[in-house]
């Protein structure tokens, strides 16, 4: 018999996250993020979930934009950290591949590539992230270089919010934007992408218009980018859930401890469940004592540490639960985000950490 461990990605879930993601983004279109395996969910597993529904499909690595197209895919592929050496242009052009572009080098490269078709390409502008983009002071070479440059298709310009989930919010950054693009006739003609997640849920200004597209990443999942507001209520499902057993009790008295290090001390007469669950499976090895977690449909509490391959939980108000019990770590009926939350960490590394090792079931 296997490991009980098992992760269950629910489709159906997926192609809805998506599908609400459009609707709160007005008419805009929308790229399915599905970079880092499509957030630990499985990139071709998603792209069969968002399907037809897709207006696109945004990734960081050439080799899963491959992929997507042997699988199938036709609609547009956005490379949202671009191409890093020359002959990674070949495979654009090869595979109609959208790059984005965040540093004049870029553009100069896609020049001297001399391909066979005009590559269409993202423009990433600096609005103060300060990670990938062109800055104010670059533009004007960069205008230079895209009017000199025969092998560039059509232009987007994209740029990322820092804080569209915090109290700073966007309205410094569009600002920013607005000012890049003051001084740049071409400029009002291109489309643009800016609205996150957190940007389509909470800024829907930045996700309106017909040359709009937006990048919902997280909530395609079922998870909230917000720490105010839970998924639930912005109507997201939970795409992934992660369940085991209990496979073994113990029976401890007052003073006794639990795990490496006996970080768990008992103030009472304890049952210790055993779950098989570790870090090695993905679950977070610093998720303290008190993180939530479901036995036989009913909540109760991580004790102890968390070990490579089991983690103890407070059986003491479970009479019922024993060897066999089903548990659910997060997922359907307990939200990724509040054991991140409880872990001091955020759902996207529970998602992300997801173990080789774990089996997956579609469902």
């Amino acid at each position: 018999m296997p490991r009980p461990i098992r992760a269950r990605i629910d489709l159906a879930a997926l192609r809805h996250n998506y599908l609400l993601a459009r609707e709160r983004a007005g008419g805009a279109r929308a790229w399915a993020v599905v970079k880092a395996d499509a957030y630990g969910h499985g990139v071709l597993r998603a792209a069969r979930a968002f399907g037809d529904v897709a207006d696109g499909f945004a990734l960081l690595d050439i080799p899963d934009a491959i992929a997507l197209r042997d699988a199938g895919i036709r609609q547009p592929i956005l490379l949202l950290e671009g191409f890093f050496e020359p002959s990674d242009l070949a495979l654009c052009a090869e595979y109609g591949l959208t790059p984005a572009i965040h540093r004049v080098e870029q553009l100069e490269m896609l020049r001297a590539a001399a391909l066979p078709v005009r590559l269409p390409i993202y423009l990433k502008l600096n609005t103060g992230m300060n990670r990938l983009g062109i800055t104010a002071a670059q533009l004007p070479a960069v205008r230079r270089e895209l009017a000199a440059n025969q092998t560039v298709g059509a232009v987007t310009l994209i740029t990322h919010f820092a804080e569209a989930d915090g109290e700073r919010g966007i309205a410094w950054q569009l600002d920013n934007f607005a000012r890049m693009r003051a001084d740049w006739p071409e400029a009002a003609a291109y489309p643009h992408s800016m609205a996150n997640s957190a940007a389509i849920l909470r800024h829907p200004q930045t996700a309106r218009g017909e040359n709009t597209w937006v990048r919902p990443g997280i909530m395609l999942y079922g998870g909230t980018p917000f720490a105010d507001e839970s998924a639930a209520s912005l109507g997201l499902r939970p795409a992934m859930t992660l369940t085991s057993r209990i496979i073994g009790v113990q029976e401890i008295a007052p003073g006794e401890r639990v795990g490496y290090g006996g970080l768990f001390e008992a103030r009472r007469p304890t049952r210790v469940g055993t779950v098989a669950c570790g870090y090695a499976d993905g679950y977070p090895r610093h998720a303290p004592d008190g993180t939530p977690i479901v036995v036989d449909g009913q909540r109760t509490r991580t004790i102890g540490r968390v070990s490579m391959d089991m983690l103890a939980c407070d059986l003491s108000d479970l009479p019922q639960a024993g060897v066999g019990s089903a548990v659910t770590l997060w997922g359907d009926g307990l939200p990724a985000d509040e054991v991140a939350a409880a872990a001091g960490t955020i759902s996207y590394e529970l998602f992300c950490a997801l173990a080789r090792r774990v089996p997956v079931v579609e469902g």
